[in-house]
């Protein structure tokens, strides 16, 4: 197939050789991760996590109580800075923007029919909408995979864009649903697309249907990421998510980000860690004790 979309993917000089993929991330773990697992760079991952409670037993006293700790996180550890955003589905937005008294904390939200993104095109743009309008400064939506599978990527890129556009200011991240997609073709390809449609952020997984975050899909969309701006010189973030729960992933992942795209990219406007669990793991951590704070 050749149109626009096929024809900017394929002049990407991104490897899509999954064993070389593999034996990289390998090499630069082995090389790397260990000089990374230090105090000031798990602090600095503290506050790239996006604080996430999606579940089908959330409720607005839940969700109330969610927001609360982070909070009270604030005054019982004033010598730690925040985490980077809360994420919520988005009848939550108006909750946590009422409860949230730190400044610093964004808020985000999942839409446009997550976690599958099987819903009418007119939805998305409504739910993104109200989502902002309730107090979100961040959307998180899933790339459509059926249409990215069956090639009709002219759908997929304008899909992102009109809901780009709904989204204006605030900062949108496209799921690629990496599990899915499996191959690193179909991974760099979601990866060019998400970006030249107008996301600000790529991130891997829902963590809630397919596999999770991997570091070879990470590896892949980081140079994806690095392709991207040495052509536009704009900057796109990278979030990985599901399944990152512990403070050897997140190390692993700031690791490739590092060594792939450089410490421009070290700071929590463009890089993200989605997670419920990781805070706990990493605090713990942190102060050299058993913490379950959140």
């Amino acid at each position: 197939m050749s149109d626009k979309y096929h024809d900017q993917v394929a002049k990407s000089q991104v490897t899509t050789d999954d064993a070389f993929v593999k034996a990289e991330v390998e090499r630069i773990l082995s090389e790397k991760k260990e000089e990374n697992r230090n105090s000031d760079v798990l602090k600095f991952l503290f506050t790239c996590i996006d604080l996430t409670t999606l579940n089908a037993t959330d409720s607005p006293q839940s969700v109330a109580r969610f927001t609360e700790r982070v909070n009270d996180f604030e005054e019982a550890y004033p010598e730690l800075k925040p985490v980077a955003a809360i994420c919520v589905y988005p009848n939550f937005s108006p909750v946590v923007r009422t409860v949230l008294d730190v400044s610093e904390v964004n808020i985000a939200c999942v839409s446009g029919g997550f976690p599958t993104s099987q819903t009418y095109p007119e939805v998305k743009v409504a739910e993104t909408a109200l989502a902002l309008d309730g107090g979100a400064d961040e959307i998180d939506i899933v790339m459509n995979l059926g249409n990215f599978l069956d090639g009709d990527w002219e759908e997929v890129c304008d899909e992102i864009s009109e809901l780009k556009e709904v989204c204006r200011d605030a900062h949108l991240k496209v799921i690629l649903e990496t599990g899915a997609l499996k191959t690193a073709e179909n991974i760099r390809a979601a990866s060019i697309l998400a970006m030249y449609s107008g996301a600000d952020f790529i991130k891997t997984s829902t963590g809630k249907e397919y596999p999770g975050a991997s570091l070879e899909a990470a590896y892949i969309m980081c140079q994806c990421i690095k392709e991207y701006y040495e052509a536009t010189g704009r900057m796109v973030g990278f979030k990985p998510a599901g399944g990152v729960s512990t403070t050897d992933h997140a190390v692993a992942y700031y690791t490739i980000v590092k060594e792939v795209l450089g410490e421009k990219w070290l700071d929590h406007d463009y890089f993200r860690l989605g997670a419920s669990r990781l805070a706990n793991n990493l605090l713990s951590d942190i102060l050299g004790t058993e913490t379950k704070f959140f």
